[in-house]
């Protein structure tokens, strides 16, 4: 009886350890410093927790930075409109969201504006960061 309680223990264990790595919004992200990014699409990755766009953002001085913007999962992103095709390598679009904490070239993104000035929703509605005034209802 030990026996079978010790692995069903376990078992639940295993089962909620992925959960431990998904970390909320203020753990990684500061919702004092909105950004909107420019630039041209270099990757779409749909994989869960969290899908990413990766953009080249060109700066002040000319230098080209590869920046990660995590989205919604790809389940999210689906039911929002978003399709696999939605984004692809060199579309330029603009993405409005959260600077990372640790100073890194990474954001979450809240919002995705396509060069036609499609406007699509890309966060989580309850990642536990602050609205946007393009995503408050």
């Amino acid at each position: 009886m030990r026996r079978a309680f010790l692995f069903a223990a376990f078992s639940a264990l295993l089962a909620v350890w992925p959960l431990a790595a998904h970390h909320s919004f203020a753990a990684e992200y500061d919702g004092s410093k909105p950004v909107t990014l420019t630039g041209k699409v270099t990757k779409v990755d749909w994989v869960n927790p969290h899908s990413w766009i990766y953009i080249d953002v060109a700066g002040d001085d000319g230098k080209v930075i590869n920046w990660s913007c995590e989205t919604a999962p790809p389940n999210g992103l689906y039911r929002q409109g978003w399709r696999r095709d939605t984004l692809k390598q060199g579309d330029e679009v603009s993405i409005d969201g959260f600077l990372a904490k640790d100073g890194s070239h990474t954001m979450t993104a809240r919002s995705v504006q396509t060069a036609d000035g499609k406007r699509l929703f890309a966060g989580s509605a309850n990642d536990g960061g602050p609205q946007s005034q393009n995503n408050a209802k």
